[in-house]
């Protein structure tokens, strides 16, 4: 299996540089859970080699890191689990809390959940500007030497945010979105990380389904689905993306690959960086070892920003998913 890997800082064990994101198998803004089929998923991914697992406890409120921690007790094996902290939630509403003492009943629920000892990788979801974020650091770093946590990384977070962060605690990996459409990265996040030697693990990766190549402009979304209000998917922007994606398919095709491996790969090939690859379905993983072992060509990378200039010039970030500050 020609599985790519690269090394976290803090972990001993090589990581594939494609995970396995498990925010729609929480069911929260996904059209809600299906706890079987996410099992099989898993461990249909770690059959096709992919060793690093996302979560975090606000993917169904507990319910996706209850179900990873199921899989991987049916399964038992070496796979890496990475997790979040940092949001906090009133009636299935998400507000920013990174405060010591939450932190640490996170990490504790966290424990429980996967059903592990110590967890693999640790990261702030969200940067929380009510609280100092070198107090956030220190009890993450106190809970690293007290065995809990093996690495440490953040979420969303500005190259100003990761200073103040590393002045306290090491940081292994910095996750934001980026994807063939979501490139805000290039100018500040991916440099840092180079410079810093941390592991980049870009979520969306194939924008939250955009990049399968399976939507047409009669797909539409339940108001439970978060791509509902996913600006992208509106239109007149649903039009374009799905132009730009019918000219990725081409490139893929020319290759003998899925549009999903083409825009999987492209991410690989920016830097230090892991793709998260959602899925909730066996049938969704499939595929996922077409994006190892190739990158693209100058002459590839020059016709992804032909066509993303021709269809869309103006791209539109992310920014609807931020969970508010709390009151």
């Amino acid at each position: 299996m020609a599985t790519d890997t690269i090394h976290i800082p803090g972990i001993d064990t090589p990581v594939s540089r494609v995970a396995l994101g498990t925010w729609a198998i929480g069911g929260w803004m996904w059209g809600g859970p299906d706890d079987d089929n996410a099992v099989r998923t898993i461990h249909r991914a770690l059959d096709e080699g992919i060793s690093l697992i996302d979560t975090a406890p606000v993917y169904g409120f507990g319910h996706s890191e209850e179900v990873v921690g199921r899989a991987l007790a049916e399964k038992p094996n070496k796979a890496v689990v990475a997790t979040k902290l940092g949001l906090n939630w009133k009636d299935e509403k998400p507000f920013r809390d990174s405060t010591p003492a939450r932190i640490r009943k996170e990490v504790e629920d966290s424990l429980r959940r996967l059903r592990v000892e110590t967890i693999d990788l640790e990261q702030i979801h969200w940067p929380d500007d009510k609280t100092p974020i070198e107090d956030a650091a220190r009890e993450l770093q106190k809970l690293h030497q007290e065995g809990k946590i093996r690495a440490l990384g953040v979420s969303n977070f500005s190259p100003r945010q990761m200073d103040i962060f590393r002045e306290v605690a090491p940081l292994s990996t910095i996750q934001p979105p980026f994807n063939l459409f979501e490139r805000t990265i290039e100018k500040d996040i991916l440099p840092y990380a180079k410079k810093h030697d941390a592991v980049v693990l870009a979520y969306g990766a194939l924008c939250r389904g955009l990049l399968t190549g399976k939507m047409n402009s009669e797909t539409t979304f339940p108001k439970s689905d978060l791509r509902s209000a996913d600006p992208k998917f509106q239109s007149p922007n649903f039009a374009n993306y799905l132009a730009a994606v019918d000219g990725f398919k081409k490139l893929a095709d020319a290759r003998g690959k899925s549009v999903m491996a083409f825009a999987v790969r492209w991410v690989l090939d920016q830097g230090p960086v892991i793709a998260l690859w959602g899925a909730r379905k066996p049938e969704q993983v499939s595929g996922i070892n077409d994006a190892f072992g190739w990158s693209l060509t100058d002459d590839e990378k020059k016709a992804v920003d032909d066509i993303l200039a021709r269809h869309v010039p103006n791209a539109i970030d992310p920014t609807f998913m931020a969970p508010p500050e709390r009151d």
